[in-house]
């Protein structure tokens, strides 16, 4: 496993084997209390129970990427640089953008 530079988690994080993060990744989210409006400021209101954030085994995350809790990267998959992951990516799927779609399959 290699985990680049300046990297930020704040989420509960598996990870699996021969995995690549990239510099300046950072897991976040999921951790804030949002829905209910009341006289209380937002930054009052609590905090949520961290999700677990899953990064299978051989897969490749690019430098800048946004990993918000409770997704999990499948196997053999890409996160292009700069993405930001807000669901599920499938085995041996490349992804990019904001919020992350998918590019192509890898050829297998």
């Amino acid at each position: 496993m290699y985990i680049g530079r300046r990297g930020h988690i704040a989420s509960h994080l598996k990870i699996g084997n021969h995995v690549m993060i990239a510099s300046n990744v950072s897991f976040v989210g999921g951790d804030h209390k949002f829905e209910n409006i009341g006289d209380a400021p937002m930054n009052s209101t609590g905090s949520e129970n961290y999700k677990e954030t899953i990064i299978e085994s051989n897969t490749w995350i690019g430098h800048g990427s946004i990993i918000l809790a409770g997704v999990t990267i499948k196997e053999g998959a890409i996160v292009a640089a700069g993405a930001v992951v807000t669901k599920d990516v499938e085995s041996n799927t490349i992804v990019g953008g904001n919020p992350a779609r998918e590019i192509r399959k890898r050829k297998i």
